[in-house]
């Protein structure tokens, strides 16, 4: 299965942005967006970004120009017949999803591919009603997409191998990379970033450390760019709790994925992070804190020697994180949500995580990482309790990547 032309749906940042990429990949495009002023707004925008991205030497002037010859806006759904690849990236409703979908299916060839850039519904819902349904699959990208290398196929029950390749290979040729991924609560990179931030609220909850000394852990010893509690001011708190309470509700309320308390007061004090000034950390009248002392970036490690030099609670931290993170990969794993390599591909790529989660699994190892969640589960109960995967690995002295499944 060829896709000629690439129709998106919504032409709102990830809309546009989508256009943009699929545009640089050499497709004609076409942008939808019921609303003129929207559509207006759109083609002005990929303007600028196209230029921006000129000016940073990311494709050359006529590489731009071409791109943008291949776009055009439009409010009419009709002008998408053509398309073998209709991208919605409307707001997260399954019902406006799948009205998107059964109109365009009524006008699109039968073989056309349909793909939503969903990141919190499952496509299965939307798919459902909608005509053909072996050809709806999920395309998420991430934001911005002319930035983030990542996305995720994500496919239905239903999903046929000819859809899911088809959306594959014009990701590639959009010059991103493809993962596949099962339909189930976050896909693959938001499921396997659960523990770094539930697992960074309980040990604050615990009083194992502040949120500054937290983050400072872990950008330094762990090697992450930003710290969990920094990463959240930035998403904002309210958007994280609502994630949160999403992944909650359907995984079917596991304890390991229980909002925090202390996200929720904030919340409701109007602690947002960034946009309220106020978080886990204090802003001034801009969104930058003080730069870290400058100690060197560590890679990944639980070498206690080495983590003494940033803080004698960083061992503790990051073998709290690092077990944590293994233990949902185990259960993602034994799920076949994704592949071992795609897992690693997923972090790396689509939140730059220092290493990919099996890997990090590894630092830890299954032994240890099941010895210290049995600790914590016997003190505070089924947040810490572990996958079957896990304890297997932890007997058959392997790791998560040679464990028999």
């Amino acid at each position: 299965m060829k896709v000629a032309g690439v129709g998106v749906l919504g032409a709102g940042t990830m809309g546009t942005g989508i256009a943009q990429v699929a545009a640089l990949g050499g497709y004609e495009t076409r942008l939808y967006d019921p609303d003129p002023e929207a559509a207006e707004g759109a083609a002005i925008r990929l303007g600028e970004a196209l230029a921006k991205g000129l000016s940073h030497a990311r494709w050359t002037e006529l590489e731009a120009e071409e791109a943008l010859d291949r776009v055009e806006t439009t409010t009419v759904l009709e002008d998408l017949a053509g398309c073998g690849l209709l991208i919605e990236a409307a707001p997260e409703s399954v019902e406006l999803k799948r009205d998107l979908f059964r109109a365009v299916a009524a006008l699109c060839a039968p073989d056309a591919v349909l793909a939503t850039n969903t990141s919190s519904l499952r496509v299965a819902d939307i798919a459902a009603g909608v005509p053909n349904p072996e050809r709806l699959v999920g395309m998420h990208f991430f934001n911005p997409p002319a930035l983030m290398k990542l996305v995720e196929v994500v496919a239905t029950e239903l999903s046929s191998e000819a859809a899911l390749a088809a959306t594959a290979e014009v990701a590639e040729r959009m010059g991103r990379t493809p993962i596949r991924a099962r339909d189930s609560p976050g896909f693959v990179a938001n499921r396997l970033a659960r523990p770094f931030a539930l697992e960074s609220l309980r040990m604050l909850g615990d009083g194992v450390a502040e949120a500054e000394r937290i983050d400072r852990i872990v950008r330094l010893g762990g090697g992450f760019r930003m710290g969990p509690f920094e990463l959240i001011d930035l998403i904002g708190l309210d958007v994280n709790l609502e994630i949160a309470r999403s992944f909650f509700a359907q995984g079917g309320e596991p304890e390991r994925w229980r909002p925090s308390p202390i996200q929720e007061r904030l919340v409701a004090e109007g602690k947002l992070g960034r946009k309220s000034g106020e978080g886990y950390h204090a802003y001034g009248e801009g969104i930058e804190r003080e730069i870290d002392p400058e100690l060197g970036i560590l890679a990944p490690t639980l070498d206690p020697e080495k983590l003494d030099r940033i803080d004698p609670a960083a061992t503790v931290v990051l073998s709290r994180l690092f077990a944590q993170i293994a233990n949902e990969t185990a259960f993602a794993l034994e799920e076949d949500v994704a592949s071992p390599d795609d897992m690693d591909t997923a972090m790396q790529l689509g939140l730059n995580w220092p290493l990919g989660p099996l890997s990090l699994a590894e630092k830890i190892g299954a032994g240890p990482a099941v010895a210290l969640l049995e600790e914590l589960e016997s003190a505070e109960g089924g947040a810490y309790a572990q996958a079957p995967l896990l304890r297997r690995a932890a007997e058959q002295g392997a790791g998560l990547r040679e464990v028999e499944r």
